[in-house]
């Protein structure tokens, strides 16, 4: 093997690497220093992320099984940021709920690393282990208050469902491999008439897209999101709403790229289904909610919907407007969660209550700010980076012809501003509640907080940049 391969993961090397020196330190180092263990992850991440940005691998897989191009780059990049901010919310938020330990700081490196896997696969092998490392590492990271009843149902539900989508997708490979004596993607995905049999081949891609749709939240594999949300830590929630979802979606897509035109056909009907029923559920279900958290849950389901639209759209350019919608949804529901969590009702709850919320936007106006902002961006409401996602991802199915399905979506857009508004209207125009407690605003919240609003609002005015790199990385794949 040479250096150059070598270099090629290097993005993975340092997180394993990362991951392992925090377990080390947390068995061998007495007393478990925590600014020594967060200093790690900080560290192993944004090493990790210039990794991603400078080191180029090239258009051949690593051993033919792992992307090193331009496609997992991007992404790779996009984790580590997702992780970056994800530990700056958490840094006093996990000191004040007692689980800033090595377990907690590792994990959340482990799970960069599955989620790598996961974008970057080209062999179904490859894909399985990142998505086991995945679920494993959110497992433990959702149950880290032990003494906590909603996260310990949260952690079985999440335990539960991630056994039941393992096993569709373990399922689902082996049907792949039966129907076309590949586990290669590329090859098994692109010519059925030389590869094997094309009902074996949707029956195993529909067991595998049920794995995906547990893990993204499609309508009718949803039911866990809300529950989950709401009883894990609020930083584990931000990441486990990104980056777990933004991966598994990242090797659906690649997916769909590598298809033949037959096995897109018969994935139109399915896709169109599972992207109306999405949007509709869950921008209605979150209308009746109380609890942000959970009402922020059932917007993530809904923001699913209009990713699948963009996937939809990939032969008609989709590709560009459903990795740039991402792009803008990380940033959107990071800043969201991520002002949540530094916010408490007491020392061992969070401020969940919507009524709790009442006169935040001038007892707490900087985390006031950024939820409104990302609030709005969700919404898709200028001049935001959620506008611009959303614009494109409309752009790119009505020319696709999915007139009625651009319909849906706007209706469904429709009823999130009331979602959105609804919280904003109780942060400024309802009388002060004294409730709020600031128990996580610290130098390192402020830095995220500062680099999110930027980001939405860069993204919203100036996306030119962002949309020439993503042409550049989907050229890159023979879209």
């Amino acid at each position: 093997m040479t250096v150059l391969s070598w270099k090629s993961v290097l993005f993975q090397l340092l997180l394993a690497a990362g991951g392992i020196t925090i377990f080390t330190v947390g068995a061998f180092v007495k007393n478990k220093p925590k600014p020594l263990l967060f200093s790690l992850a900080i560290g192993t991440v944004l090493s990790a992320a210039a990794a991603a940005l400078l080191t180029n691998g090239g258009q051949t897989p690593f051993f033919h099984m792992l992307d090193v191009g331009g496609y997992a780059r991007f992404f790779n990049g996009l984790f580590a940021l997702v992780a970056f901010f994800s530990l700056l919310f958490s840094h006093r938020h996990a000191g004040l709920r007692q689980v800033a330990g090595d377990e907690f700081y590792g994990l959340m490196i482990l799970a960069v690393l599955g989620m790598s896997l996961v974008a970057g696969a080209t062999h179904w092998l490859v894909f399985f282990l990142g998505f086991e490392l995945l679920s494993l590492a959110f497992y433990i990271l959702i149950t880290m208050r032990r003494d906590d009843p909603l996260g310990n149902e949260a952690a079985l539900k999440y335990l539960i469902m991630g056994m039941v989508s393992g096993g569709f997708l373990a399922f689902g490979i082996a049907m792949f491999y039966a129907s076309t004596g590949t586990l290669d993607m590329p090859i098994g995905l692109a010519d059925l008439k030389k590869t094997g049999s094309p009902t074996g081949m949707l029956l195993s891609l529909g067991l595998i897209l049920t794995a995906a749709g547990f893990k993204i939240s499609l309508v009718p594999f949803h039911l866990w999101t809300p529950d989950v949300y709401q009883g894990a830590p609020t930083p584990v929630t931000a990441f486990l709403t990104t980056g777990s979802k933004i991966a598994v979606f990242a090797g659906l897509l690649r997916i769909l790229m590598l298809s033949s035109n037959w096995l897109w056909v018969h994935s139109i009907p399915v896709l169109w289904t599972l992207a109306a029923a999405t949007l509709l559920i869950g921008s209605i279900t979150a209308l009746a909610q109380t609890r942000l958290k959970r009402l922020l849950a059932y917007s993530s389901v809904a923001q699913m919907g209009y990713a699948v639209m963009g996937a939809l759209a990939i032969r008609e350019d989709g590709g560009l407007s459903v990795i740039f919608y991402f792009t803008a949804y990380a940033l959107m529901d990071l800043g969201a969660f991520g002002a949540i969590a530094t916010l408490c009702a007491s020392p061992e709850s969070d401020l969940d209550e919507l009524d709790s919320y009442r006169g935040l936007g001038y007892s707490h106006p900087w985390q006031a700010a950024l939820l409104t902002l990302c609030l709005l961006s969700l919404a898709g409401l200028p001049p935001t980076a959620g506008f611009i996602g959303k614009f494109m991802v409309f752009k790119a199915v009505l020319q696709a012809r999915y007139a009625v399905l651009a319909v849906i979506g706007i209706a469904s857009a429709i009823l999130s501003i009331f979602v959105y508004l609804k919280v904003i209207v109780v942060m400024f125009m309802k009388p002060k509640k004294d409730v709020a407690v600031t128990s996580g605003f610290g130098m390192a919240a402020r830095v995220a907080f500062a680099v999110i609003l930027f980001g939405v609002l860069w993204a919203g005015v100036f996306p030119s940049p962002l949309q020439t790199l993503i042409s550049r990385i989907i050229a890159s794949i023979g879209i």
